[in-house]
């Protein structure tokens, strides 16, 4: 693993020499980048900020102006194809990032990482053991995987915070055993993609965690890995599978879990036999290439169901990814609700986990129903998983919530105390637009 994560800093150290090689400081990423405008700074010229970035990835030094465009990046991914010379502006901006972390001391860098992982592992441990009972828990679990003759059609990678929102996972698996694929099932802190690594600049245990993931998949010899996060879809496709030498290179192709199955639509329509007759918009982020279209092509599939575009702003790739601009972050979820009360739909469909984990505890102050799709592809299947997530968050009572999961906290073996820590910490505390409708942005 050492061997590997030297490579790992060496060809990212390559692929900057590459960018700083074939960059013409056009400026056109900037250009597109709907960040600056969301939050609330002037680029002034584009080709001086993209020079700027070249700047800093040389020197770990820059403008003020592009560190700050640096540092906002929330990955919408209009620059993916805005730029004409074979450069990823998104990958750019990361390791922009990556240089300017240069200046905090490694130990204290490798620390942050630590610290957020150990936080991270501690939240999905106990929340999803607050809600799932051992042989569910373990249906989402590498542990549960069978001896196989013949490698698995597919691995599911849940990433892993969807760990905290068990019933989209489960649904996942039983439209995947309804679609008749083989598959194994890998996530959890086990199986983390880096980024908690990555983000404070410890590059080394980022790329030590994600080649252990990538080499636990190959191990399945399938031919495709269906991820579900963005987060560790972008990490793996655009940081560490490319930064793989090519003895190592994955042999498996990586593809987001709706993108997939709109791929299969052809053999999910004819399970999609209960008509869901409601009016449907969807809380969408256009960063994960080709997942919101997606979606909407599996929505619209589902008789009686009739989808609402909104027409909000499009930027980010799932709500975490706004957190360099918390006032705009909150604008767009209260013009949402507001826009979707607006337009009397009966649901409010958010894609990804954790979207869901802010939007559900905002269900009671709007006259309609917040979900994950999933649930309505599973509603139409006949398929269904209670959300024990969105009940307990709506209690905002942590003795109602401990009192309601006893059952759960008894089977699991959980400390109450541990609960009722993490509960206030990682459900109710993580509130990033107040409930009461008062207090939204005007």
């Amino acid at each position: 693993m050492t061997e590997n994560a030297t490579g790992f800093l060496g060809s990212l150290d390559q692929r900057v020499e590459d960018i700083i090689d074939a960059c013409t400081k056009c400026g056109d990423c900037v250009a597109v980048c709907p960040t600056p405008t969301a939050v609330g700074f002037e680029v002034g010229d584009p080709k001086a900020v993209a020079s700027g970035i070249l700047e800093i990835l040389k020197t770990g030094d820059g403008p003020e102006i592009s560190a700050k465009w640096a540092e906002s990046c929330c990955g919408s991914g209009f620059c993916l194809s805005a730029c004409d010379h074979g450069i990823n502006p998104r990958f750019m901006l990361a390791m922009a990032q990556r240089a300017l972390r240069q200046k905090t001391p490694e130990i204290a860098r490798r620390e942050t990482g630590k610290n957020a992982f150990q936080a991270m592992n501690r939240g999905v441990r106990v929340l999803s053991r607050l809600q799932l009972s051992p042989d569910l828990l373990a249906r989402l679990s590498p542990s549960s995987h069978p001896d196989r003759a013949e490698p698995p059609d597919l691995v599911f990678y849940t990433g892993c915070n969807m760990l905290r929102t068990p019933h989209i996972g489960l649904l996942c698996l039983d439209v995947l055993d309804r679609l008749g694929v083989s598959y194994e099932v890998h996530g959890g802190p086990a199986n983390c993609c880096g980024i908690l690594q990555m983000r404070p600049g410890d590059t080394t245990n980022a790329g030590r965690q994600g080649y252990k993931t990538l080499e636990r998949f190959a191990q399945t010899k399938t031919a495709e890995v269906l991820s579900w996060c963005p987060t560790c879809q972008i990490q793996f496709s655009e940081t560490v599978a490319p930064s793989m030498n090519d003895a190592e290179e994955p042999p498996f192709n990586m593809t987001m879990f709706a993108v997939y199955l709109a791929r299969r639509l052809d053999a999910l329509r004819p399970l999609l036999t209960t008509p869901v007759n409601k009016r449907v918009a969807l809380h969408e982020y256009p960063g994960a290439i080709g997942v919101t279209e997606a979606v909407i092509d599996l929505l619209s599939a589902i008789p009686g169901l009739e989808y609402v575009d909104l027409n909000m702003p499009r930027i980010g790739y799932q709500m975490t990814s706004l957190r360099a601009m918390p006032e705009a972050r909150q604008d767009l979820l209260a013009n949402t609700f507001k826009a979707a009360e607006d337009a009397k739909v009966t649901t409010l469909a958010g894609v990804y986990h954790a979207d869901h984990r802010e939007l559900c505890a905002h269900e009671d102050a709007w006259p309609f129903e917040i979900v994950n799709f999933m649930e309505l592809i599973g509603e139409s299947m006949g398929l269904h998983r209670e959300d024990l997530f969105k009940r307990y968050k709506l209690m905002q009572d942590v003795d109602a919530i401990l009192a309601a999961s006893q059952d759960m906290i008894e089977t699991n073996n959980l400390d109450p105390e541990d609960v009722r820590e993490v509960v206030l910490k990682d459900m109710l505390g993580e509130q990033l637009l107040p409930i009461d409708r008062q207090f939204h942005p005007a």
